[in-house]
C-alpha cells in the first residue's frame, strides 16, 4: 500500500512524542508520585466570544488527568491508547476512521474481559481531548469520519490528483469529506455559497436548477454540519472570496446550525479559525417570512410550555438557550427569538411549497439575495 503523507505529518509525530515523553519523564522521576495529563476544558465556562474576529475561542483553563486517581485512571488509559494508535498511523501513512479506531481498541488489553470503551463516544471525545493536548487536529493524526453534506455548482475541485466538477455530479452531488484541507480548487464561477440545512431541500433546489440559473454552489449538511463541510465553507469563504448564504428551517435549532457555521461550537473552540465562517449570513427562515409569505397556515406549533406557563420547555428551552449566547446579543437577533416566542411557532423550508414547488428557487431565495434580506 503506497504510504499517505500529509503536511504536517513530522510536526504531528513530533507533538504526539513529545507528550509521551512527558509521560515517560514523569515515570522516570523518584520524587514524581502520579502521572498526570493536561488537557484544556472544553466546556462553556473556558469558552469566550472574541467579538473583533466574530468567533468563538477557547480559554486558558486546564483539567489534569492522574493516573493514580481513579476516578482519572480510565481516561487516562484511553487518552494514551489513543495516541499511541495515532501515531502509528502517521508514522506508517495510513488512515482510520475514527470508528475502525474504536473498534481496534474497544477490547485490546491483553487478559482483561473489560472493555477499554464502553461506546464510541469515550473514544470520540478522547480524540478531541488529545487535539488539545498536541495541538494536533483530528485530520493531522490520520482520523476520519464518515462523509456527510453534498455540494452541487460551478467549481472544480482537485482531491489527490482526480478533478471533481461540481456541475457533473448528477442528482447526488460530490459527497463531502471529513478531511478536505487538501482540496484544491481549480477553477471556480460561482457568486456565492448556499448552505441549506435539509436534504429535501437540497433535492428540490437542484432539481430546479438553481445552482445552475444563479451561480451558486449549493451545500447540504444534512442537519447539523459535520467538520468537513464547515471547513469547506470557510476555505472557499476565505479562498474563494465567496459571500456565504444560509437557509435553515426557522426555529431554535436551524439558529442554532447558523451558529455554529458562523461563530463556531463551544466543544471545538479551539478549532474556530478553521472551522467557523463570521461572515456568513443568515437568508431564512425568519419569522418576517411567515407575514411576508402568507405562511400563517402552514407554520408549527413550538414544542413544551413557555416560561412563564411553567417552562421552558423543548423549544422554549432551547430558544432561551441561544438567545443567552454572548454572539446572539444583537437586537436583530433577540427580536427574533422574542417574535419565536411570542408567536408560539416555528416554520420550516418546506413550508414555501405551499406556494409552489419551485417558489424557494424562483422567488424566495433569488428576492433575499437581491435585496439583502439577511439576519447577520
Amino acid at each position: 500500500m503506497p504510504k499517505k503523507e500529509f503536511e504536517n505529518d513530522e510536526r504531528t509525530v513530533d507533538k504526539l512524542t513529545r507528550l509521551g515523553k512527558k509521560i515517560q519523564r514523569q515515570l522516570d522521576d523518584p520524587e514524581e508520585d502520579n502521572l498526570t495529563i493536561e488537557t484544556k476544558v472544553r466546556s462553556k465556562s473556558n469558552v469566550e466570544y472574541d467579538e473583533e474576529d466574530g468567533r468563538l475561542e477557547l480559554g486558558d483553563s486546564y483539567s489534569t488527568r492522574k493516573f493514580l486517581n481513579i476516578s482519572h485512571a480510565r481516561k487516562f488509559m484511553q487518552t494514551l491508547m489513543v495516541a499511541s494508535k495515532t501515531k502509528e498511523l502517521v508514522e506508517q501513512g495510513r488512515t482510520a476512521a475514527i470508528r475502525e479506531v474504536y473498534y481496534q481498541l474497544k477490547h485490546s488489553v491483553p487478559g482483561l474481559d473489560e472493555n477499554t470503551f464502553d461506546d464510541q463516544d469515550e473514544s470520540n471525545n478522547v480524540v478531541v481531548d488529545i487535539e488539545t493536548a498536541t495541538g494536533a487536529i483530528r485530520e493531522d493524526l490520520h482520523l476520519f469520519a464518515e462523509p456527510k453534506g453534498r455540494l452541487f455548482g460551478p467549481i472544480v475541485i482537485n482531491d489527490s490528483g482526480d478533478e471533481i466538477d461540481g456541475m457533473n455530479m448528477g442528482t447526488s452531488g460530490m459527497a463531502i469529506n471529513s478531511i478536505v484541507d487538501h482540496f484544491e480548487f481549480v477553477e471556480c464561477n460561482a457568486d456565492f455559497v448556499l448552505v441549506v440545512e435539509t436534504s429535501a431541500m437540497v433535492n428540490r433546489l437542484v432539481e430546479e436548477d438553481f445552482h445552475k440559473d444563479h451561480n451558486a454552489i449549493i451545500i447540504g449538511t444534512g442537519g447539523q454540519p459535520a467538520r468537513g463541510a464547515r471547513r469547506l465553507i470557510n476555505m472557499m469563504n476565505n479562498e474563494l472570496d465567496l459571500p456565504v448564504y444560509v437557509f435553515t428551517d426557522g426555529d431554535p435549532w436551524g439558529y442554532y446550525i447558523y451558529s455554529v457555521l458562523k461563530s463556531g461550537s463551544m466543544s471545538l473552540a479551539f478549532q474556530s479559525d478553521r472551522l467557523a465562517t463570521p461572515e456568513a449570513k443568515l437568508i431564512g427562515m425568519t419569522m418576517e417570512d411567515i407575514e411576508e409569505y402568507d405562511l400563517h397556515n402552514v407554520t408549527e406549533n413550538l414544542k413544551g410550555k413557555p416560561k412563564d406557563a411553567g417552562g421552558p420547555t423543548k423549544d422554549y428551552k432551547r430558544i432561551q438557550d441561544v438567545m443567552e449566547y454572548d454572539w446572539m446579543q444583537t437586537e436583530e437577533w433577540q427580536n427574533q427569538f422574542q417574535k419565536m416566542i411570542d408567536m408560539g411557532v416555528r416554520v420550516e423550508q418546506q413550508a414555501l411549497a405551499s406556494q409552489s414547488l419551485e417558489f424557494v428557487a424562483n422567488t424566495y431565495l433569488p428576492e433575499k439575495i437581491e435585496n439583502k434580506n439577511f439576519l447577520d
